[in-house]
């Protein structure tokens, strides 16, 4: 019986990669985004992909598409929490109703689904990835709102792992670096792109897919012993503190 996996966010991107990872594994895959048309449109390309149009950050979406999901497969071995969104901007610009607007999808949506699907993971244990960033490990400008929502994802990974451990449900996340999407490409300069690669010790950017792979390990057998960690897929971006450029020349 073919493993199945629910990923949020799942329409583009990193969520994207991470379900081609599993459907290439042979695991089924519930692909869950908010756009609806995107998630249409790559969903019906994939053989064993299963889309459900919802938002992550209303209770009451949460509820039905996991209702859904017990109903049609009964059970779960894996979830990916990997929807976000990212408002990156001065703190005296950053009004409350985009600071809210980061929580309720980066850290409330993160708890709804882990909520609902504890039930059907409970069933034969699994696993839960939560998608942080390294923005959640190390401070910069511009990142008051994203920062702190994606720091506060890793503490409540920690406090899932200690309560979930029992059921035989590992929880860990993954902080990705700088990844060339197709956004980051758009709006990183050329000047920022230089400094990025100057900052990380294997000099580019990661991609979609080495993303994915780390994700899929931590939902595989062969992290049967591994919870309650925080993994950094950043080229080492996260380890070199200050890394003055001028004094690795």
């Amino acid at each position: 019986m073919s493993k199945l996996a629910l990923v949020t966010g799942a329409a583009r991107g990193i969520g994207l990669a991470t379900t081609n990872r599993f459907l290439e594994e042979g695991w089924k895959v519930v692909m869950i985004d908010w756009d609806g048309e995107e998630l249409r449109k790559v969903s019906k390309q994939l053989v064993n992909a299963f889309a459900i149009t919802a938002d992550i950050s209303k209770e009451g979406d949460v509820k039905t598409f996991m209702t859904e999901v017990g109903e049609n497969f009964g059970q779960l071995d894996a979830v990916v929490n990997n929807a976000g969104v990212a408002d990156f901007g001065p703190i005296e610009d950053t009004t409350f109703e985009r600071w809210r607007a980061v929580m309720e999808t980066n850290l409330d949506g993160t708890f709804l689904v882990t909520k609902e699907a504890t039930r059907l993971l409970k069933i034969k244990g699994g696993a839960i990835v939560n998608i942080a960033s390294i923005s959640g490990l190390r401070a910069s400008t511009l990142r008051t709102a994203y920062g702190t929502s994606k720091a506060a994802v890793i503490q409540l990974s920690l406090q899932q792992a200690v309560e979930l451990g029992e059921f035989g449900i590992r929880v860990n996340t993954v902080c990705p670096g700088p990844v060339r999407t197709k956004l980051a490409m758009v709006v990183h300069s050329q000047e920022i792109i230089d400094a990025y690669h100057d900052a990380i010790p294997l000099n580019r950017y990661g991609n979609e897919d080495e993303i994915a792979n780390a994700i899929f390990f931590l939902c595989s057998e062969q992290a049967s012993f591994i919870t309650g960690q925080t993994l950094a897929v950043d080229g080492g971006f996260e380890a070199t503190g200050v890394g003055l450029p001028a004094l690795r020349k």
